[in-house]
């Protein structure tokens, strides 16, 4: 790689160290930006420099956020009842894409997974179970990915909230709509069968 000189291969390598980018995708995305206009490369470089500096978590959700508390925090027309936990910044924001949940959240930030050296300790539930604490919460959503880790997190979670007298519920699981039955596997048909109700 060094046949393009040392300050390409470099942004070659930085740009190969973010998720989902090898080398290849990595060498498209190096051409591409230094083929951009120059105040377009200035406004790139500029965005990602603000967004490392100005974007902290809510001290409230977790949510990552430019204010603190949040835009959803802090958003007073939000039902302040019912909080949905979820993994990551980018599953609550899918949430949010369907317009259907008016609660509020609460962002773990990971799940946990003894493989990985990742325990209850390592994530955020504290601030969670202080939130439960100090606000009139009727209702805990889990809405952590059908992952194994994401199970074990639920099970947790779950286990520890029989402590608050909350009503806890887990999002359902099955087949998604338009898929095909051939296709989905056998843990998906099992709980969409076992999670079946009546029409």
């Amino acid at each position: 790689m060094k046949y393009y000189g040392e300050v390409m291969s470099n942004l070659i390598t930085e740009l190969s160290r973010l998720p989902g980018i090898g080398l290849k995708s990595a060498q498209r995305l190096a051409f591409y930006i230094i083929n951009m206009p120059e105040k377009n490369v200035g406004k790139l470089a500029s965005a990602i420099t603000e967004a490392k500096i100005k974007i902290k978590k809510c001290s409230v959700c977790n949510n990552i956020s430019d204010s603190d508390p949040c835009v959803i925090c802090s958003n007073t027309k939000r039902d302040i009842h019912t909080i949905m936990v979820v993994e990551t910044p980018q599953d609550m924001a899918s949430y949010e894409r369907i317009k259907e949940f008016n609660g509020l959240y609460h962002v773990l930030n990971g799940v946990i997974s003894p493989m990985a050296g990742i325990g209850p300790n390592e994530i955020d539930l504290q601030n969670l179970f202080t939130r439960l604490s100090s606000q009139n919460v009727s209702e805990v959503i889990l809405a952590t990915n059908p992952t194994v880790e994401g199970e074990a997190t639920a099970m947790y979670i779950a286990r520890m909230l029989k402590n608050f007298n909350i009503k806890t519920t887990r999002i359902a699981k099955g087949i998604p709509v338009g898929g095909d039955l051939e296709y989905v596997d056998e843990i998906t048909l099992t709980q969409a069968l076992n999670g079946r109700i009546e029409i």
